[in-house]
């Protein structure tokens, strides 16, 4: 789910995408459970009326512009504290009407999940408990635009959680929202800026190429730095899977100045070698030698470099570097992503070394088919994604990398990146012999739908 939250997690008892029926029934008379700034309770929610869907856009745009949060509906509380299991309609239709309803009802429309958890009781008639859950919007403020129900009110109302209750933004307040939004923004892609000139400086002037991936997430975080701590950051690092479907890993953890800094401990000079810095407030960036290859035509010599390889060593990285943010400081919301694919300077002595251009084609292990119609010596890629999405698996991590991907080979002519697709796809004939079975099972696993072409 898009949102996600330490406290409620605890006080749930699992993750809000797997808690089942009888843990989230177990909030009834918990003290511990009441209302607050981020969890709210509703017998139901209809929206069938402008009443009701402007209360439901309130509850959601009130989440959205503070610090998020999950309304339980389907239970009755007393007092702040949840006192009765009422068990609500869960059913698609329902969904879909309360999608509609938001999406008409808020400017900009806010973003949120919704989870059916059905009473396992037979006699239940498949009702339950309705989760919806809202992450801290970094589009805010949100406005309520459902039709006024009285008189008074303006036709753009902006709501915010305030403990458990709801406050109205003054005009004032949404004047500030919308300042610190873009000042927000400016902040996160400066932020991003300095990690990645950082590492830039740290690449060794060989000539090589190297995919160089940064991510800065919306909402930082604070990662512990001791002893104790970096023990346990080290054994986390050094099981880590570099790449998707290999078994090589990090070998050389050490700390660096607000950071982690860790390597495969490959020299500068092998096809292998990658360098990844991991920082305390979440950011992070991850420069992987690319492994050109060679090929003669016409007694030239030809550097190229085949897109599934790039898909690959780009999807591997962000998952590394969404991992580290959401899970070792704890940081939230979105994230903004940005991949270069460049050549460090060459050395002035180094003969033996060439910095020229490389193409991108495609390798289906006998024949080599070129897409490109230019060369280049940089390319790069940006974009903004939920931070669980980046650190999960799945067809959302594919999307993200098809987003990068596709700016960094439309630098080489081509349109758009055949390994995997803008819907999270995996495409099977755009994976090369070397890549193509383990890619294939890795998507299956990971319920990322397979095509053929």
């Amino acid at each position: 789910m898009l949102y996600r939250s330490r406290r409620l997690e605890a006080l749930f008892g699992g993750p809000l995408g797997s808690v089942s029926y009888a843990e989230l029934a177990a909030l009834v008379h918990n003290p511990e459970a009441a209302e607050a700034e981020d969890l709210d309770y509703k017998r139901e929610v209809r929206a069938d009326d402008d009443k009701k869907k402007e209360e439901f856009a309130k509850d959601l745009a009130a989440f959205a512009n503070h610090i998020g949060g999950v309304l339980i509906v389907g239970m009755t509380e007393a007092r702040g504290v949840p006192s009765k299991v009422m068990d609500t309609d869960v059913s698609d239709q329902l969904r879909r009407h309360l999608q509609q309803v938001a999406a008409a009802s808020t400017a900009p429309p806010v973003r949120f999940d919704m989870r059916a958890v059905p009473n396992p009781d037979p006699e239940a008639g498949g009702r339950g408990l309705l989760l919806i859950a809202v992450p801290r919007s970094p589009h805010g403020p949100h406005a309520v635009t459902a039709p006024p129900t009285t008189p008074t009110q303006k036709a753009l109302r902006y709501p915010r959680r305030a403990a458990s209750k709801t406050d109205w933004l003054s005009e004032t307040d949404v004047a500030t929202a919308y300042q610190r939004r873009f000042a927000a923004g400016a902040d996160r892609s400066t932020r991003l800026d300095a990690v990645e000139r950082e590492l830039l400086s740290a690449l060794p002037p060989n000539g090589y190429p190297h995919l160089i991936v940064t991510l800065t997430p919306e909402i930082s975080g604070e990662m512990m730095m001791n002893s104790d701590s970096f023990d346990r950051y080290r054994a986390e690092l050094q099981s880590v899977s570099l790449l998707i479907q290999e078994e090589d890993a990090f070998t050389t953890i050490r700390v660096g100045s607000r950071r982690l800094i860790a390597t495969d401990g490959h020299r500068d000079g092998w096809s292998h070698h990658c360098h990844c810095e991991l920082h305390r407030d979440g950011s992070g960036t991850f420069a992987q030698r690319v492994p050109l290859r060679v090929m003669d035509i016409d007694y030239e010599r030809f550097t190229w470099l085949p897109p599934d390889l790039l898909v690959w060593l780009l999807m591997s990285a962000l998952n590394i570097l969404a991992l580290h943010a959401r899970d070792r400081t704890g940081a939230s919301g979105t994230a903004l992503i940005r991949a270069v694919l460049v050549q460090s300077p060459a050395r002035p002595d180094d003969r033996g070394i060439r910095a020229s251009p490389f193409p991108l084609i495609v390798d289906y292990g006998v024949d080599e088919v070129p897409l490109s119609t230019q060369s280049c010596t940089y390319a790069d890629g940006e974009a903004v994604a939920p931070l669980d999405d980046l650190a999960t698996e799945g067809p959302a991590l594919v999307q993200a990398t098809s987003r990068l991907a596709d700016e960094i080979v439309q630098a080489f002519g081509i349109a758009e990146a055949p390994p995997i697709t803008p819907a999270g796809e995996l495409r099977q004939a755009g994976w090369g012999i070397p890549l193509r079975r383990a890619m294939t099972e890795w998507a299956r696993a990971h319920d990322i739908n397979v095509v053929s072409a």
